[in-house]
């Protein structure tokens, strides 16, 4: 039988977990309900507050005595994330539901969010109406709007929470189920925009023909941030970042930023990657009358209703690329930079709105001082969305991962050869205190090995 993993605070909201149970029963699965209200002392839970404060080192009662809020829920949601991992760990845990105003709501998301990709996670917030980013982050947590607080059980929470059940439930099955179709294959992350639609997909299409899986992330803020996190999650093994818009917006303070570390995981997790600069041409804003006062007199550019794009100037660029050369500067992996002298997005070559061969010009003359000697930068005449740039880029990186597999493949063996020649003792001590990083890219390289497209 399939399990739903309730997750909320009994001490707010009994009600509505009773019947979540009540409706997730019926619908044919266990229900296991976690309650981590720090005010809770609910016998309807079966894993008590208590439980769950004890699981992030705490005692509930002394958190509810201290009377900091802030304390309390940080202590509880630290607990609530433990106890998901260990459901999720012991096969207990085949969907998650959680329900929650703005406080149960942060809650529950950070458990859910530790979770893996693919498990099933349906938050019920009254949250959801506004901006939603801190409570989904860069996993794929689905969110249902209750439409009334979640105040009771009435003839509209009613419906809406047992539509929630009857969701988590299908998903919980089929996610019990569940066998991919898909082969085995490398993983590559690829951003896109699109501005550099026709280039990312001619470079995906080559990759896929020679045997990688390619995971293609709209350079939104959200999609640099899930590439990055699978990356450290293990799931992406390779970058084709083509589209590095996102660190327009966070210099210039646009709307899609991905962060003040974009660009910066690969490199430390010594992955292989080839990197362009496409759309950094423009910074990226809401409705036309949302863009910041300041920015009246710049060149702007309506996409639709909803998008302003904003040319980014001579200086920003020349500040663009020296941020990008500081991030690859510290890469420990294989690195290519492939620079388009055509045109750097679909809006920026000869005849487009934010053609600007000065600004463009600032870029890549400060990326290339600011680089190390040694990274590989390949300079083409072609924009970036040309069929021959495209194919450069994805050869190329199908070559430098190649290598970077087949050399992951030699240190591993080497290691263990070392570690057979040794005797028990000796040997279970290497083991033990074997360095961190690379553990991490034996791992990785044998997952790369397994995985790899035979030589064309």
């Amino acid at each position: 039988m399939a399990t739903v993993v309730l997750l909320g605070t009994l001490d707010t909201k009994a009600d509505e977990l009773a019947f979540l149970r009540e409706c997730v029963v019926v619908n044919g699965c266990e229900a296991v309900l976690v309650d981590a209200g720090v005010r809770s002392e609910s016998p309807l839970a079966d894993i008590s507050a208590d439980e769950v404060a004890a699981a992030a080192g705490e005692d509930r009662a002394g958190l509810a005595a201290a009377g900091n809020r802030g304390s309390a829920v940080e202590a509880m949601t630290r607990g609530a994330t433990e106890i998901v991992h260990r459901l999720h760990a012991a096969g207990r845990l085949d969907a998650i539901l959680g329900i929650g105003g703005s406080g149960g709501s942060s809650l529950v998301s950070a458990a859910m969010q530790a979770l893996p990709l693919g498990v099933p996670k349906l938050l019920v917030s009254t949250m959801t109406s506004g901006d939603t980013r801190p409570y989904v982050g860069s996993s794929d947590i689905a969110l249902l709007n209750p439409v009334v607080d979640l105040a009771g059980i009435n003839r509209i929470s009613e419906r809406v929470l047992a539509n929630a059940a009857a969701a988590a439930t299908g998903m919980a099955r089929a996610s019990a189920a569940f066998e991919s179709r898909i082969p085995r294959r490398p993983v590559i992350g690829a951003t896109m925009f699109g501005v550099t639609t026709p280039g990312v997909t001619a470079a995906r299409e080559l990759l896929e023909a020679r045997g990688y899986e390619v995971l293609v992330f709209h350079a939104n803020g959200a999609g640099g941030r899930a590439m990055e996190a699978l990356m450290r999650a293990g799931v992406i093994t390779g970058a084709l970042d083509v589209t590095t818009t996102e660190l327009a917006d966070e210099l210039i303070g646009g709307v899609l930023s991905a962060g003040r570390d974009r660009l910066e995981v690969a490199g430390a997790l010594g992955l292989p990657q080839v990197v362009s600069l496409g759309a950094l041409d423009m910074c990226n804003f809401g409705p036309r009358d949302t863009v910041p006062e300041r920015f009246a007199g710049r060149s702007l550019h309506v996409h639709n209703a909803a998008v302003t794009l904003m040319r980014t100037t001579e200086a920003e660029c020349a500040e663009l690329g020296r941020l990008i050369a500081r991030k690859l500067n510290r890469a420990t992996g294989p690195l290519a930079v492939f620079i388009p002298l055509g045109g750097i997005s679909a809006m920026a070559t000869p005849g487009g709105p934010f053609h600007d061969p000065a600004a463009d010009a600032a870029l890549i003359r400060e990326l290339k001082a600011a680089l190390r000697p040694d990274v590989e930068v390949v300079e083409l005449a072609a924009d970036i969305n040309d069929p021959a740039f495209a194919t450069a880029m994805a050869e190329r990186l199908d070559a430098v991962y190649r290598a970077w597999a087949d050399a992951r493949v030699a240190i591993e063996r080497a290691q263990e050869d070392v570690h057979a020649a040794l005797p028990t003792d000796a040997a279970t001590d290497v083991a033990m205190t074997r360095p961190g990083r690379i553990r991490q890219g034996d791992a990785a390289g044998r997952a790369a090995r397994a995985a790899m497209p035979s030589s064309r």
